[in-house]
């Protein structure tokens, strides 16, 4: 069995990055948002007012999307700490990490049935799905880093993640812009050509996990008395709880990473369809979006290398006032703004340096700050459940003032967000790893 540091052990960790973030990249921010805009925006689909009808009611497709997404990370944010109570006492986190791979894989090659007005509730069906596979898995794998990496290590092995994440995401990506928009493989169909990337990714998710399944170590235990699963698992997650509110470091810690994750997550969720809103053309939404993916890459490994130098807090500190920065040029874009995509490349560019650097040194740090404990996916659903409420607050936030007043509103209220989080996170003192 690999030990902790083990080379061996990180590389088949980080590989569930390659893997899962195909997902992140082709399905939250790329190719499907797009396709929703573009087939929800086609003649017959949306009414006079531009509203789809939806369970009876009449939504903005944006809004209806958003609320999908909410959804889906409300159920994430109920399920995961029962579940988590429940690997931590029987040893099988592995088990939970596969079952929410496969139903993120498969919900995700479902989407090719999406094909036009009746078919919108596989679209919304599948979105959910798709989206509790994807953050469900993370809890599970992000469980493990502080099993395969030391203290020392975790800021580097988080970010190599990240980094083989954008390298993987960054390659299927440019196979799927290869399908929809040449004729290459012999065809030329932007709608089937989206459809079959939704397959590819799903594929690529669940076949590339494979490498992540071999390497990590398998805990689970021999006799589980299947009467107590569910009291154990509760269990486990009251006591962990306890020991959370001793911890004032890791409260405060999470306080500021909700404010956080309230602007990075919806900014990542919401760019593509921001994009569309201000007019910009697909391959210009597209070029930005690689872009971020590449300068992701410096970001994460710069991050990483700096927090080494100065120290977590400082470091995340930096990336939260760019992000701030980010919102605040994105809240003075309009449809009117001459040579707006060139502003829309500078915000991918700003975007990309911080994106994986603020979720690298988050997960690291976090880790960092945990006592010495064998209940990490325990201590880690805390950390999902904190993110989850955060996207439904950001996403339910970003849709109402999107619905109600402008999608500029929406943008500086994350900037508001990230202003908290800034205030929160400077309150945490130094830890023997954290400084």
């Amino acid at each position: 069995m690999l030990q902790i540091g083990d080379k061996k052990l990180i590389n088949a960790w980080a590989f569930y990055d390659w893997a899962n973030s195909v997902y992140s990249l082709v399905i939250s921010t790329a190719v499907f948002p797009i396709y929703y805009s573009g087939l929800t925006a086609s003649e017959g689909f949306a009414n006079a007012e531009g509203k789809i009808a939806f369970l009876g009611t009449l939504w903005t497709p944006t809004s209806l999307y958003n609320y999908a997404l909410a959804v889906s990370f409300l159920i994430v944010a109920i399920i995961s700490p029962m579940l988590s109570g429940i690997a931590d006492y029987a040893g099988n986190k592995k088990k939970f990490l596969k079952s929410f791979c496969l139903l993120g894989s498969l919900s995700v090659m479902s989407l090719f049935f999406f094909t036009g007005k009746e078919t919108l509730w596989v679209a919304i069906l599948f979105t959910i799905l798709a989206s509790i596979g994807f953050w469900g898995s993370v809890v599970f794998y992000n469980a493990y880093l502080p099993e395969v990496a030391l203290p020392e290590q975790q800021d580097n092995v988080s970010a190599k993640g990240f980094m083989m994440g954008y390298l993987g995401s960054i390659l299927l990506l440019v196979i799927c812009l290869v399908l929809i928009e040449t004729e290459v493989f012999g065809f030329y169909d932007k709608q089937f050509g989206s459809q079959l990337s939704f397959v590819l990714v799903g594929l690529w998710w669940i076949g590339f996990a494979q490498v992540t399944y071999n390497g990590l170590p398998n805990e689970e235990k021999a006799t589980l008395p299947k009467d107590n699963y569910f009291k154990k698992g509760l269990i486990e997650i009251k006591k962990v709880a306890k020991e959370l509110i001793v911890y004032k470091e890791l409260k405060i810690f999470l306080i500021s990473f909700f404010l956080l994750s309230i602007g990075v997550h919806t900014i990542i969720l919401t760019a593509g369809i921001f994009g569309v809103i201000l007019g910009l053309k697909t391959l210009n939404l597209i070029a930005t979006i690689l872009l971020v993916q590449f300068v992701g890459i410096l970001g994460a490994f710069l991050f990483s290398r700096l927090s080494n130098r100065i120290g977590n807090i400082k470091t995340l500190k930096i990336t939260i006032a760019i992000w701030g920065v980010v919102c605040l040029i994105g809240f003075n874009l309009t449809k009117e703004t001459p040579n707006i995509e060139m502003y829309f490349y500078v915000l991918g560019a700003l975007i990309g340096l911080v994106m994986g650097a603020i979720q690298s040194l988050a997960r690291s740090t976090y880790s960092k700050l945990l006592p010495k404990t064998e209940d990490t996916a325990s201590y880690f659903s805390f950390y999902d459940v904190t993110e989850k409420i955060a996207l439904v607050v950001g996403m339910v936030t970003f849709g109402l003032l999107n619905s109600l007043i402008s999608i500029q509103s929406s943008v500086l209220a994350l900037a508001i967000f990230f202003i908290a989080a800034f205030i929160s996170i400077s309150r945490i003192k130094k830890t023997t790893y954290v400084h």
